[in-house]
């Protein structure tokens, strides 16, 4: 550790005032921030020392996605495999290494496009190099369909970034979660590539390993099929385990528990909110299974993004409520919505990212209300008039 420091104080001459580098200062920076404990101390006024920065709470959410990752590569070259009906003779090794080739082009792409965008906004603004970024891209490629093409995840990337980030003023200021932002964008703009049964399976041979399938070939999610009344092909406990056709990293209930797990004990998410999403969604699936338009309550939650949504978007601290009695507000509405989505809407069966993206717009009104709430109530005891 003390020959990185060295190298770092070695170069920063070169990148401070008067250096010959110092228009990439915000580059040099934010390398730095990212690979040490920055040595910067305030010099006056009252301050708080803690043992968490932003830069440890993003490293904990990446480490939280992880295992959502590793499965969704597995299953990329699993639903490959499966669909050719070659999956008996391949190797867990084979079948991993194939998604992981699969979605590796997607991870590069999020990353050097936002930060790209990242680092050229900060220079050009003389700012430092925020960490906001880490964790949206790694989401982005977790909640789209294998078949997304690169070009138009750089586009998603892109847009998130500007509009719905930097435009605000970066990491803290911006009302919607860029994740979100960016699937938005791609299924209204290109909805072809982001529904439908041909989108979900990757369906070339890659470096030798998998299989190209048939042209033509479709795989329906069984989120999918239950929209339409079809009984879906997989059993419950693929359901659960994730060994279904989706998004890359929203299939398995199982992977997302653990994300859950890591993010509540290190209490980097708000369980109140998280909590609260999948009771507001038992709740109106319950109301719709009982009026018989709607599947079974709890099927919900394990098809579909509702639990990624749920453990991993809803509880964005930046965008979500921050008052206690607003996550709970939050959260049931984001869950019911969801629900009311998915079941009204037939043309749409996936409705958590939306339902996410109307709470995002509608927490600062429900903290305002809070917090206004509560001092009319202070000054009531008070007597105060």
């Amino acid at each position: 550790m003390s020959a990185i420091r060295n190298l770092f104080n070695k170069m920063r001459p070169s990148f401070e005032e008067g250096g010959k580098l110092h228009a990439f200062r915000s580059v040099f920076d934010g390398f730095e921030t990212f690979a040490l404990v920055p040595n910067d101390t305030s010099k006056t006024g009252v301050n708080i020392h803690d043992a968490i920065d932003s830069k440890r709470i993003m490293s904990i959410v990446v480490i939280a996605l992880v295992p959502a990752m590793l499965f969704g590569m597995y299953n990329i070259g699993y639903q490959n495999y499966l669909a050719a009906g070659t999956l008996a003779g391949a190797s867990f090794c084979e079948i991993f290494a194939y998604g992981f080739l699969a979605v590796l082009p997607k991870v590069l792409v999020s990353y050097i496009v936002g930060l790209g965008i990242e680092f050229a906004w900060a220079q050009w603004k003389g700012e430092e190099i925020q960490e906001g970024y880490l964790v949206s891209g790694f989401i982005i490629p977790l909640i789209v369909p294998i078949g997304c093409p690169l070009w138009m995840l750089a586009l998603a990337c892109a847009f998130s970034v500007i509009f719905c980030k930097e435009i605000f003023g970066g990491t803290g200021m911006n009302i919607f979660n860029p994740a979100i932002a960016a699937r938005m964008f791609l299924f209204f703009a290109y909805p072809s590539k982001m529904t439908g049964d041909q989108v979900w399976v990757a369906q070339d041979s890659i470096f030798g390993l998998g299989n190209t399938l048939p042209d033509g070939f479709t795989a329906a999610t069984p989120l999918g099929q239950m929209a339409q009344g079809i009984n879906p092909d997989a059993s419950i406990c693929n359901m659960i385990c994730g060994f279904i056709p989706g998004s890359i990293g929203e299939t398995s209930l199982i992977a997302i528990g653990i994300g859950a797990v890591i993010l509540l004990w290190t209490g980097i998410a708000s369980w109140r909110t998280m909590l609260s999403v999948f009771v507001g969604g038992a709740v109106l699936a319950c109301i719709f299974e009982h009026t018989g338009q709607s599947m079974v309550w709890w099927h919900h939650f394990i098809l579909g993004g509702f639990a990624f949504g749920a453990v991993f978007m809803a509880t964005d601290p930046v965008t979500s409520s921050r008052t206690t009695t607003g996550q709970f507000i939050y959260g049931f509405l984001i869950g019911a919505m969801a629900v009311i989505i998915r079941v009204m809407n037939a043309g749409y069966p996936e409705g958590m990212m939306l339902a996410i993206f109307f709470g995002n717009m509608c927490a600062p009104m429900i903290d305002h209300f809070i917090v206004e709430r509560n001092i009319s109530k202070r000054l009531k005891r008070g007597g105060t008039k």
